[in-house]
This record gives structure tokens, sequence and C-alpha cells, in this order.
């Protein structure tokens, strides 16, 4: 049996390649080199370049070129065309292409082109983007300078309310409580607005109404979650409404809780309030028969949350109500939550 092993003169040009040589360049050195090495073994080239797994014609090309051209030879040439293909557009159709952009700056090839129809051209869309683009690149075409004006209303800057950090912890009860309101329209001509707030841990509620929504009402809101909420207020998150600004950020900062506003358009942010405000529509207000004033629906609300909170199961609690789900995890606080009814 004919054993073939790799010649030693391969493995010291495998330990020590070119410096100066790219990657690929060191690896065809290396292959005629041990190429050579087999068939002074004894082996046929072929079989040779077998064992190496490479075409003969590979190894003798760059046998050729590292020969003609030395380690250079081995390096990847440009594979530019030596013809290159050369636009054939029109210079009045070109001079006309300018002439549009120029008139209407903010346009872009899709509208030119059907300019460009108009005046008898037939070109495609990417032509009209491709000579654009040359435009640009010689200089002769040149952007407007753009004065950025926006159509929304800035944002005030708020003094106390940040963003929720992301290495914001919510462990406990109270750590974070989503406060959010709901247009509530029983009746033609009746609009209604419902201050909701849940605690993402226990899931506890807590509701108001009042006939607007406004920072000072908000600002009274704070009273009764501070009052029905069985567990000191760490943080509130809001959105960017106006009835969660001025009075209402003030009394926050006031008593010492820590206030989260939410990036525009992102209500999902919010999804346990507003998914509150879904169970609580559903379950009171699309059932609820009695008369609409305030004072009889407060009442009629608070009836309501005690049931929410003391009754009904919540599946995200594993089918325990949330004053349940304080006994069990949070005995600190069950005597509180006991003492938290109608």
């Amino acid at each position: 049996m004919h054993v073939i092993g790799i010649p030693a003169a391969f493995s010291r040009i495998a330990r020590h390649p070119p410096q100066d040589l790219s990657l690929k360049a060191q690896e065809r050195l290396r292959w005629p080199n041990c190429w050579q090495a087999l068939r002074q073994q004894g082996l046929p080239s072929g079989k040779a370049s077998q064992v190496l797994s490479l075409p003969c014609s590979t190894l003798y090309r760059w046998q050729r070129q590292l020969k003609e051209h030395g380690l250079k030879g081995l390096e990847d040439k440009s594979r530019r065309p030596k013809r290159l293909r050369q636009p054939m557009w029109n210079p009045k159709m070109v001079e006309e292409i300018l002439k549009l952009r120029e008139e209407y700056p903010r346009w872009g090839k899709d509208k030119l082109v059907i300019l460009i129809k108009r005046k008898g051209w037939q070109v495609s869309t990417s032509t009209v983007g491709r000579v654009l683009t040359y435009l640009k690149a010689r200089g002769v075409l040149k952007e407007p300078n753009l004065r950025r004006i926006s159509a929304r209303r800035r944002r005030q800057q708020r003094p106390y309310a940040v963003r929720k950090p992301k290495d914001y912890k919510v462990k406990s009860p109270g750590d974070l409580v989503e406060v959010d309101t709901l247009d509530v329209r029983p009746l033609p001509g009746v609009i209604l607005k419902h201050f909701g707030a849940r605690d993402v841990v226990s899931r506890w509620d807590a509701m108001d109404v009042y006939t607007r929504a406004t920072a000072s009402l908000a600002a009274r809101f704070l009273d009764i979650l501070q009052q029905k909420m069985p567990f000191p207020l760490k943080a509130l998150q809001v959105d960017g409404g106006s009835e969660f600004a001025s009075q209402f950020e003030a009394e926050c900062q006031r008593r010492g809780i820590l206030l989260f506003v939410l990036p525009p358009r992102s209500p999902e942010l919010n999804g346990h309030v507003e998914r509150a405000h879904r169970t609580h529509t559903e379950e009171f207000y699309e059932v609820y028969d009695g008369d609409f004033d305030i004072p009889s629906l407060r009442e009629a609300l608070e009836r309501g949350e005690w049931t929410y909170n003391h009754v009904r199961p919540h599946q995200a609690l594993n089918w325990r109500t949330p004053a349940e789900y304080l006994i069990e995890c949070h005995p600190e606080l069950a005597s509180i939550a006991n003492t938290c009814a109608v």
C-alpha cells in the first residue's frame, strides 16, 4: 500500500506565509507548492490534483502566474470590462430633465418621467433616475437648501415627567401604575371622562368619572388613587395628554411619585390600563341602566370597582382576584386590601 503524505515544504509555507499578500493569494501559493511536492513523490499531475481536490488547469494557471509575475501574480485582478457601455442619452433630453428638476426640485423620477413623455420623449423611469444621478455626480444638479418646518406642534419640555428608564424594574405592587382617560358617550350629547388606573403587578384597579378631563381633576384623582390603592404609589405612567401635565405633574413631584410619560402615538406601552378600559366598558358601562348624572354613576362605578377587585377572577392572576393575589403573594398588604371595600 502506497501512502501519500503532505510534504514538509507545504507545512513550512503554511506556517510562514508572505505577509504582504492577501489571504486569498497566500492560499493560492500553498496549493502549487504542495502539488509540485506530490508530483516529486511520483504521482502523476492528474492524481496529485485529485488528492488536492483542485483542477489541473487551475494549478497550471497559478503556477504560470507565479512564474511570470512573482507572488503578485496570485492576487485577484480587476474584472472590469475593457469596453464599458456608454450612455445613449440625447443631450437635449438631459437638458430638459435638468430644467424640469430645477423647476420642481422636490419631484422624483416617477413624476418627472410623466412630464418628459408629455414633451414627446420616449424614456423609461430608470433612465430618468440614471440621468439625475449622473447630473448630481457632475455637480450640475444641486439640491435646494431645505428649511425644516414641522407641521406638528412641538412638544413642550416636561419639568418632571420622563420616559421610563429601560433598567427600571417592576417587581412589587405600586412599582408602576398606569393611568389613562376614556371618553364615555352613553347618550347623544352626553360626554363623560372616565379616569382609570391599573397596577401592572396586582392588576388592582381604581376608577372615577368626571364631566371633563383637566389637569386639576387629574390631580384630584391622585387623592383617589392613594386612598383606594392598598399599597404605596412609587411610579405612575401616563400618555402625553394635557390632563397629565401642569398641575398633575407638579402634584406628583410634590408627593414624591415618579412620573413616566409615553412616547407619542404609543398606547400599546400602556397596555394594562388600555385593557382595563375595555373590561370596564364591556362589564360596566354597556350593561349600566341607571341615571348618567355624576353622583349616581359614581356610586355604581364604585360598586363595579369593588366587584372587579374582590369578586371577579382574573386570568392573568391564575384566576385569583386582585385582592386574593395580594393576600397570597404580599401578605403584608392583606389587611389593607380587605378594608378597600365599599
